[in-house]
């Protein structure tokens, strides 16, 4: 029986792009219905999607194996942003008040908006965490109803270069793949913190560190809030290539990686040099070289991780310590070697999120827990639900035979009247299968004069949001009118489009030149 009510969730990867389909149950469970994945080496590098076509074949083969298994049609899906250029950067907004005034949520409201409006040259702001507010000498999380005449908004802003999501973007467009409306800007790695952190080691204070194919991904977080994040990059891959130097094959040089490789070896005074790991009598190698080139490149990377949790500021103040996840935190003395580079005590190695599945087994060994993780912020109905038209067949014209008015039977002795009787039925059939085509032709023209008035709609209250300056908005209304795909449409959607855009890129310079002539005019 086909699936109906399912969500999609799809992870664009650095070693593979992977698609699932689950069901969220009643007792907070998700039933896995399906999966499917694609190798993206070749598309995508450093979690940053680089070859646009290719991509949009493997997103095209995934979602059709994904439909194959559901017997349904997918409409949408959820997909998180990542990737190397990914990080936080913190900003600060200040209000001098005339006089002691209550603060509002309004004025909290004008603050967040001056802050997204901050130019940041080939970068977008994908999101904010606020910190906190100091309210005259003190610090507030929430200092609305706080009597003050200065307010200072601290505020770390979640920035990627433009092209991430524009490159999402399009290859979801290709393959003509909707992203669900609710998931304009989810942020991979945010995500995964609510699916694998713990209420507590929120606010204790830990690091999250994902160690994937081609990034490391490192967030920290203190009192409930991401204090810090960067993307290292540097991974796994970094370490199979390292073996692969050494004339090995790449699949090999995984596999050897796996079984053998340590991210921490003992130090000892005497080593025997005769040893040697051989997999499968495929290939050897020395097992003092195996482990010092794994060693070597886990040092540098836990030494980026060590040096991004100084940048935070909180290195001091991690008392849940670290959190590892990811495929390659899987290598063995993985939390022996964190503690060492990085002197964190604490470790805890999730390999799997707080979402208990059933159904279709997917690996809990840490390497899916990002795509879980979308999959279960995932609120929509994914399947394509198209209401269909019935239009029935109008009866088969059988012909009608003439008969003498008055004749009782046929010269095969049939009975006149019954003939008669048939040839009315027939008549009547073929008149109510006309007005239900023609009932039926109504109805889909009436539908589709229903999807161009929302389309209008959608246009007139994006004009409305442009005159007021609220272009987000403006430019969200335009991306659900693109959708709906109404071709005589398009070239009014797109002339709007580029003009809010045009008008916020204006906006966003008069603001900034406005503030910095503002700061000019204090200090004078």
């Amino acid at each position: 029986m086909a699936a109906t009510d399912f969500i999609v969730a799809i992870e664009l990867g650095s070693s593979k792009i992977t698609g699932i389909a689950g069901k969220k149950l009643p007792d907070g469970s998700i039933q896995i219905l399906a999966t499917a994945n694609e190798k993206s080496s070749d598309c995508i590098r450093k979690g940053v999607i680089y070859n646009l076509d290719k991509t949009t074949q493997s997103l095209t083969s995934i979602i059709k194996k994904l439909e194959s298994t559901l017997k349904a049609s997918i409409g949408k899906v959820y997909v998180g942003i990542a990737g190397q250029s990914l990080r936080t950067i913190r900003n600060t907004e200040v209000r001098h008040l005339d006089e002691e005034t209550k603060i509002s949520q309004e004025l909290i409201d004008t603050l967040m908006d001056s802050n997204r409006m901050t130019p940041i040259v080939g970068y977008q702001i994908l999101g904010v965490a606020p910190q906190e507010y100091k309210v005259g000498l003190d610090l507030a999380i929430d200092p609305v109803g706080v009597q003050t005449d200065h307010i200072e908004a601290r505020f770390l802003n979640i920035i990627a270069r433009n092209s991430i999501k524009q490159n999402i973007r399009q290859c979801f467009e290709q393959a003509t793949i909707g992203i669900a409306d609710d998931a304009d800007d989810l942020i991979a790695p945010l995500v995964l913190a609510d699916a694998v952190l713990s209420p507590n080691e929120k606010r204790s204070g830990c690091v999250l560190v994902d160690f994937g194919a081609d990034t490391t991904t490192v967030s920290v977080y203190k009192n409930n809030l991401l204090r810090h994040l960067a993307v290292i990059p540097l991974g796994g891959n970094n370490i199979t290539k390292d073996i692969c130097s050494q004339q090995i094959e790449e699949e090999d040089a995984e596999a050897l990686k796996i079984k053998f490789g340590k991210a921490y070896v003992e130090p000892t005074e005497e080593y025997d040099e005769s040893k040697t790991y051989t997999l499968d009598n495929k290939c050897s190698i020395q097992a003092q070289l195996l482990e010092d080139i794994v060693e070597a490149r886990m040092n540098e990377i836990l030494d980026n991780v060590a040096y991004q949790i100084a940048q935070s500021g909180y290195e001091n103040n991690l008392l849940a310590g670290a959190v590892l996840t990811g495929g390659a935190a899987n290598i063995n003395c993985m939390e022996t070697a964190f503690t060492k580079r990085t002197k964190i005590q604490k470790i805890r190695l999730a390999k799997s999120t707080q979402y208990v599945l059933k159904g279709t087994e997917v690996d809990k060994d840490g390497s899916n827990n990002t795509l879980i993780a979308l999959l279960g912020a995932g609120k929509e109905n994914c399947c394509l639900i198209i209401p269909e038209v019935v239009v029935p067949k109008p009866a088969t014209k059988e012909p009608i035979r003439t008969v003498i008015e008055n004749q009782l039977f046929t010269e095969e002795g049939e009975s006149m009247e019954e003939i008669r009787r048939q040839e009315e039925i027939q008549r009547q059939k073929a008149k109510e299968a006309a007005l239900a085509e023609e009932k039926a032709k109504k109805e889909a023209a009436e539908m589709e004069k229903q999807r161009k008035a929302e389309c209008d709609e959608l246009l007139k209250e994006a004009t409305e949001l442009k005159d007021e300056k609220k272009f987000k908005d403006a430019l969200k209304r335009l991306d659900k009118a693109k959708k709906m795909n109404i071709a005589e449409k398009e070239e009014a959607i797109a002339a709007l489009e580029k003009e809010v855009k045009k008008l916020k890129e204006e906006n966003s310079l008069t603001n900034k030149f406005a503030s910095i002539f503002n700061k000019i005019l204090e200090e004078d």
